[in-house]
């Protein structure tokens, strides 16, 4: 790829997919042609300053993909997001076919395709974090938008099994618990350093749920937090070196504690850490998950050499230079 290359970025109001062409036009890339519903207030902050000659409205990308047009590369991120969100028939609508559709463009243009999945296709975690192919049809998600995530793998598996044409290149990325700038319009949805920060602005403390498993101490609840730089770096990796296909994991690899991630916000605050324990609501407490960490050797194996932002040095520098700052990426 270089500066000249025209790329197709979905989702592009939203959080990663926003910060994505902001970063790729910073390494001048100036051919954008960026994909979302526009029309949201809340999300217009993502994008009002990326310079992009071509907004298309998710609703007629089909349509738009049928026009002769030249495009290098394809950065899918657009999806129905909340884990909420109990009827499938949405996820399908927004997440699955629009995917597929996509990749049959890929596959006809033979142009690259790199999606989001998501670390949602995991479930619980009784299967392990591992980004093996043999284990997609294993998986069970614990909710509608993980079903959604894993039944798109689990096609795209399927057409290489059956020897179907493919891109020439595709990376189905799992992404883990993602935070960073551009995040302010996801509601409820946001990540917990987003809340943790209004939380302690407004009140001086932060709540966090309590464990309700012998294994785990209050607080001790471990997740792989990915700051999104590092999601926008791995992005651009895989676009410039374009390794081996495949579905890889992308977290940090290192698991920490929610009193690991206060503490860090705390600490980016100036402020002395002070911490309650609720319990975690009843409606999902069946299905909370203890503990994630990806296997990020796959990656790694592939060639990928950048070191990650760990919890104190991504929560630092969101803290101090975006929500103290109330700063877009």
């Amino acid at each position: 790829m270089n500066t000249n290359s025209t790329i197709l970025i979905t989702g592009a109001a939203g959080f990663i997919a926003s910060c994505m062409a902001s970063f790729l036009q910073q390494k001048g890339y100036k051919h954008l042609i960026l994909v979302d519903d526009f029309s949201s207030s809340a999300k217009a902050h993502n994008f009002s300053s990326l310079e992009a000659p071509i907004l298309v409205d998710r609703n007629t990308l089909e349509s738009f993909l049928q026009e002769d047009r030249h495009i290098d590369v394809v950065i899918h991120f657009g999806a129905r997001t909340d884990t909420t969100e109990m009827d499938y028939a949405v996820h399908e609508k927004l997440n699955l076919l629009p995917s597929k559709v996509l990749w049959a463009y890929c596959t006809a243009k033979q142009i690259p395709l790199i999606y989001a999945s998501s670390a949602a296709t995991y479930g619980s975690g009784e299967q392990g974090y591992d980004d093996d192919h043999d284990k997609v049809h294993e998986l069970q998600p614990l909710n509608p938008y993980g079903v959604s995530k894993n039944e798109f793998d689990k096609f795209v598996l399927d057409e290489i099994k059956e020897g179907r044409a493919m891109p020439p290149h595709w990376y189905g990325l799992k992404f883990f618990n993602v935070y960073g700038p551009n995040e302010y319009h996801k509601g409820r949805m946001a990540s917990v350093i987003f809340h943790a920060y209004h939380q302690i602005m407004e009140k001086g403390f932060l709540k966090l749920f309590r464990s309700h498993r012998p294994d785990f101490a209050d607080g001790g609840q471990m997740r792989d937090f990915i700051y999104v730089k590092d999601i926008l770096e791995v992005t651009y990796w895989l676009m410039e070196h374009l390794p081996e296909s495949g579905l890889y994991n992308l977290g940090t690899g290192k698991a920490a504690t929610f009193v690991d991630l206060a503490n860090a916000v705390f600490h980016a605050m100036n402020k002395e850490a002070k911490i309650e324990f609720i319990d975690t609501p009843i409606d999902i407490r069946e299905k909370y998950q203890y503990f994630t960490e990806a296997n990020m050797s796959k990656l790694i194996i592939a060639g990928y050499e950048a070191p990650f932002y760990s919890i104190d040095e991504g929560v630092k520098d969101y803290v101090e230079n975006y929500l103290a700052k109330e700063r877009y990426y």
